[in-house]
């Protein structure tokens, strides 16, 4: 089975819970008190996806604005973004927004746009509408989906969406008609004279 590499970066305001996110994804747990990232956190996890095995290489960013200049030396070269806002704090949705026109200006070409609005277990305490949300991660082309990193909410979810939005590798590009073969010409003696 091949093994894909996937470099995916968490982008979004201090708080939003993209630490609490990754750890719900590679440890499957939640910690209320956990600290806020400083530069950036690296782990991985490896899901299978049909045939394929995919490494999620995670860059988990601090969100604090005195790190942001550090964003683009993890999302450089990412297979995937994951904006995160906190859906009872408007401005994080506002803030994503900046994410993504950077993202746009900076970022590799074909990269996935996921959006995350986390903290779906405080629906009663919302600021940020589901379907606002959902319209504007469609006008970009972005996945959209509500996790909850507390109640293991759309976690998974969110990463099988990524693999599926990430361009297949053809191990035989002869075939789809695109590319060409390399082959080794048979070797001509020289002669010589003498």
């Amino acid at each position: 089975m091949a093994l894909r590499e996937l470099k995916v970066c968490l982008l979004g305001d201090t708080g939003v819970g993209k630490s609490s996110i990754v750890w719900r994804f590679v440890e499957d747990s939640f910690d209320p008190n956990i600290n806020p990232t400083i530069g950036a956190s690296f782990m991985t996890k490896t899901v299978q996806y049909q045939n394929e095995l995919h490494k999620f290489l995670i860059w988990d960013t601090a969100g604090q604005e005195r790190f942001r200049a550090l964003a683009p030396m993890y999302y450089r070269g990412s297979a995937a973004a994951i904006i995160v806002y906190d859906i009872t704090k408007e401005e994080t949705f506002s803030t994503l927004k900046n994410w993504v026109k950077e993202l746009r200006q900076q970022g590799p070409p074909n990269i996935v746009v996921a959006i995350a609005g986390n903290k779906c277990d405080l629906n009663d305490v919302r600021e940020v509408m589901e379907k606002d949300a959902k319209d504007y991660a469609d006008s970009i082309h972005a996945i959209f989906v509500e996790t909850s990193a507390k109640n293991a909410i759309n976690i998974n979810e969110l990463f099988i969406e990524i693999s599926r939005r990430i361009p297949s590798t053809d191990t035989n590009p002869a075939s789809s008609g695109k590319g060409f073969k390399l082959r080794r010409q048979p070797s001509v003696t020289k002669r010589s004279c003498c």
